[in-house]
C-alpha cells in the first residue's frame, strides 16, 4: 500500500488479472467488484508481487506475514485450520500453522492465459524469484502456501527447494498440497540465466 502510487494502475490491474484467472477461468466463488477479485487478506499488511510487461500483467502472487492479524482473520492457512474458510479443509497442514516473522504466506499465485507456452517457464521463474526476493526483503526465510501437488518436480525445475507441509487435497478442482519453500538460499534470476547460458 505504501508504494502503490509509484506504479500507477498496476495494483488495480493485478486484482483484475486475478479476477480473470480465479473467477472467470477457474470459476472460484470469490468476492469481486468493478472487475477486480479481492478478499479479506488484501490489507495494508499484504503485498503484491507482479510480473508485467510495459504495464500488462503476466503473473502475480500475494504475500502476507504469518504474524498478520485483521479483525478475526490472520492468514489463509491458519484460518483454514481454525475452521474459518469452508472451502479449505482444516486438515490442510500436518502441524499447527506457524506464526513467525521469518515465515510469510504466498497465495493467489497465477500466470495469465495471455502468456504463451513458450514463455511460461521464463515467467514462472521471474515470478518465483521476485516472490523470493520480496519475502527476503521483508525478513522471511521461508514462504508457505498451497501449491500444485506436483510441486516438488515443478520447484526443482525452477531451481527452488520445498517440502510438503500437508496432505494432498483437491481444492476447487485443483490437486494441491501445502508446502514450505526456503527463500534464504534462492538463486537470483540473473544467476539462473547465466547458469543456463553457460
Amino acid at each position: 500500500m505504501t508504494n502503490q502510487h509509484r506504479f500507477g494502475e498496476l495494483y488495480v490491474d493485478f486484482l483484475r488479472a486475478r479476477k480473470r484467472v480465479f473467477i472467470d477461468q477457474k470459476r472460484w466463488d470469490l468476492p469481486q467488484t468493478d472487475g477486480m477479485e479481492f478478499d479479506q487478506y488484501d490489507t495494508p499488511q499484504s503485498s503484491a508481487v507482479v510480473v508485467h510487461e510495459f504495464g500488462r500483467v503476466l503473473a502475480g502472487v500475494r504475500l502476507l506475514p504469518t504474524t498478520a492479524h485483521c479483525g478475526c482473520y490472520t492468514y489463509m492457512l491458519k484460518d483454514a485450520q481454525r475452521g474459518l474458510l469452508p472451502d479449505i479443509p482444516q486438515k490442510v497442514l500436518y502441524e499447527t500453522a506457524p506464526v513467525a516473522p521469518h515465515v510469510i504466506e504466498a497465495t493467489r499465485l497465477f500466470i495469465t492465459p495471455d502468456v504463451t507456452a513458450e514463455r511460461r517457464m521464463i515467467v514462472q521463474m521471474q515470478l518465483m524469484q521476485a516472490m523470493a526476493s520480496s519475502a527476503s526483503a521483508q525478513g522471511a526465510k521461508f514462504v508457505i502456501g498451497i501449491v500444485p501437488a506436483i510441486f516438488q518436480r515443478w520447484m526443482t525445475r525452477l531451481g527452488f527447494s520445498a517440502v510438503p507441509m500437508g496432505p494432498k487435497l483437491n481444492i476447487d478442482g485443483d490437486n494441491t498440497q501445502a508446502a514450505i519453500m526456503n527463500v534464504s538460499s534462492a538463486v537470483s534470476w540473473d544467476q539462473m540465466r547465466q547458469t543456463q547460458a553457460a
